[in-house]
């Protein structure tokens, strides 16, 4: 990569933010972030809880398990993003960005006085080498779009200039949410080598204050934090002290909280929610049960099937295993029907697909693959709706035909093939009270497939068996969940790309390889407009839904909080993307 000057003049004017589609929503001058209270007090101490351990505390390689929180909370990218926008940037380390008409690069000028957190000013060197060593040596989710960086250039004392080596739109956004790290810190090391006592040194709010393996991590609030003045930093990370515990399964962590150790829980299962928060210290008014609607995609939290392995391949017993799953007996048995089912990736926004035939821009964008595509992605695919009951006979039925169709019979009690192998499906669970639920919903549908003659096998291993089989693709089935946002872009290859489906550890899990799909993405990511880049994401939405790779479960239509009641945040004015990264903590105080 270039690590020459490289001025030139621009074709755009410096700007304080950057969105996907249009101009960003604040102006030059706003305040703060339209869900963060400006005035929020400082100081207090809050306690989270994970699940299950940490190795590290390098959120930026592959090796190690670190806290999820970190890269937030202790390390900053050039811009920030505004979850209030689909997809917007605002300056943080970078005081202003500039890009061309067609976004074929991108230019950053560092403010003068971002600091990391030793008091070390931030440079372009460590730019330009936080870009290169994520790129080519950092997590694997670093390394897609450093693949697509032709040239890296400073382009004066504080600017750094990015050019591209393909037509995306969303490369000059992507650009500026890099983590940023300080070379010195890592001369003559090797940072993929780094040890649990090797902290990576950032310039966030936060740093590391102590920590024990597997037990806890405590943050302080940097005193010193250079950038508690700026816009995008007004009335967030208010407290003084975060520590993070780690418990070995979700039960155990929500006793913790009913005994005062954690500050906040998150609750998932809606029928949970009804029924066990009514303990003692929720009746005294110790502990606030808040809801946060949202108004992201649903994304797509079910059980994937992986098409590696026959018949999975077969898009005919996919549908089958659809059809045989009872969701409206299950969801009201387990969740007393409380949480709406998941229709498509996208459904609950205006991405998600209509369910008719398609029309207008989003079948001419499928229209070249018709061949290609399995039956109801143009004319229009909707799950399958059971009675109600137990038995389900009617979807069994349609079940039962098509795996006739796909080639097997019943024999002797167990569905076998034309060479007499019996149907036998292994379903891969974590061992973790998260997966609880899941583990029940399994035990319902193993007695819907015993009726089809097919044996459905569940094995439950601990969290590090787990990942490695994930990341071989040791399954027949597994619980998946993918978050989508509002802008959907690069991530949904890495997701759904061909090149990624044989690639161990990647997010392919259903090792998808469809034209159609790559095609839709390519559309998304080159759309000059919001109704293009709609239609784009529409059209990908049908291929996903009726490719039958999922079955889908519930949503997540609204977010759960049960926190002490002292923990306050803005509730006239959440975000569009609800509670998430960018909500808690970091928007939240403690009220006196």
């Amino acid at each position: 990569m270039l690590l020459v000057w490289a001025g030139g003049p621009g074709l755009a004017a410096p700007a304080h933010g950057i969105a996907m589609y249009s101009a960003p929503a604040l102006p030059p001058d706003f305040v703060s972030l339209p869900y963060a209270n400006p005035d929020a007090p400082k100081g207090g101490r809050v306690v989270t809880g994970n699940v299950g351990g940490f190795d590290s505390l390098n959120p930026f390689i592959l090796r190690g398990t670190p806290p999820w929180q970190l890269a937030d909370l202790t390390h900053e990218t050039l811009m920030g993003r505004s979850w209030d926008e689909p997809f917007t940037l605002y300056g943080l380390l970078a005081e202003s960005v500039e890009t061309d008409e067609d976004r074929t690069w991108v230019e950053f000028t560092l403010r003068p006085e971002a600091r990391f957190s030793d008091g070390a000013p931030v440079t372009i060197e460590d730019v330009i080498w936080s870009y290169e060593t994520l790129g080519t040596a950092g997590h694997p989710r670093y390394r897609g779009f450093w693949t697509k960086v032709a040239s890296i250039a400073q382009t004066g004392p504080r600017s750094v200039r990015l050019t591209f080596s393909e037509e995306d739109r969303e490369l000059a956004l992507l650009a500026g949410l890099r983590p940023i790290l300080q070379k010195s810190q890592w001369q003559g090391r090797d940072i993929t080598e780094a040890g649990i006592e090797d902290i990576p040194i950032g310039t966030g709010p936060y740093v590391v204050n102590d920590y024990e393996v597997n037990r806890h991590v405590t943050l302080k609030r940097n005193p010193d934090y250079w950038g508690r003045a700026l816009p995008l930093r007004r009335g967030t990370h208010n407290f003084d002290e975060i520590r993070i515990e780690f418990y070995g399964d979700d039960t155990v962590l929500k006793e913790a909280f009913k005994a005062g150790l954690v500050s906040y829980v998150r609750e998932f299962n809606a029928e949970a929610w009804a029924s066990q928060y009514d303990f003692p210290a929720v009746q005294r008014g110790d502990i606030t049960l808040s809801e946060i609607p949202h108004g992201k995609p649903s994304g797509m939290t079910g059980f994937v099937m992986n098409t590696r392995r026959a018949p999975l391949d077969d898009w005919r017993v996919r549908e089958a295993l659809i059809t045989a799953f009872n969701f409206e007996y299950i969801n009201d048995t387990l969740t007393g029907g409380r949480q709406p089912r998941i229709t498509s990736y996208f459904s609950g926004s205006e991405l998600g697909m209509d369910h008719g035939a398609a029309t207008g821009r989003v079948r001419a964008l499928l229209d070249p693959f018709a061949d290609t595509l399995p039956p109801g992605t143009l004319e229009g695919y909707s799950l399958p709706v059971g009675d109600g009951t137990a038995r389900n006979r009617g979807n069994l039925r349609r079940a039962a035909d098509l795996l006739q169709e796909a080639g097997w019979r019943v024999e002797n009690g167990q569905l076998v093939n034309a060479a007499g192998q019996p149907l036998t499906l292994t379903v891969l669970l974590q061992q973790d009270g998260l997966m609880a639920q899941a583990s029940a919903m399994m035990d319902i549908y193993a007695r819907a497939l015993e009726r089809l003659g097919i044996t459905l096998k569940l094995e439950m291993t601990d969290k590090a068996q787990y990942a490695e089989r994930e990341a071989q693709f040791d399954f027949d089935l597994t619980m998946m969940r993918r978050s989508l946002s509002l802008s959907p872009g690069n991530e949904q290859t890495f997701y759904w790309g061909a090149e990624y489906a044989d690639q161990p550890g990647s997010r392919n899990l259903m090792g998808m390889k469809s034209p159609a799909a790559e095609a839709m993405i390519r559309a998304m990511l080159t759309a000059r407009d919001r109704t293009e880049f709609v239609a784009a994401t529409r059209a990908l939405d049908r291929v996903l839904t009726a490719g039958r790779y999922v079955i889908p479960i519930h949503q997540y239509s609204v977010g759960r909080i049960a926190h002490k009641s002292q923990l306050t945040y803005p509730s006239d004015r959440l975000p569009i993307y609800g509670d998430g990264i960018g909500f808690l903590p970091e928007v939240w105080w403690l009220q006196d």
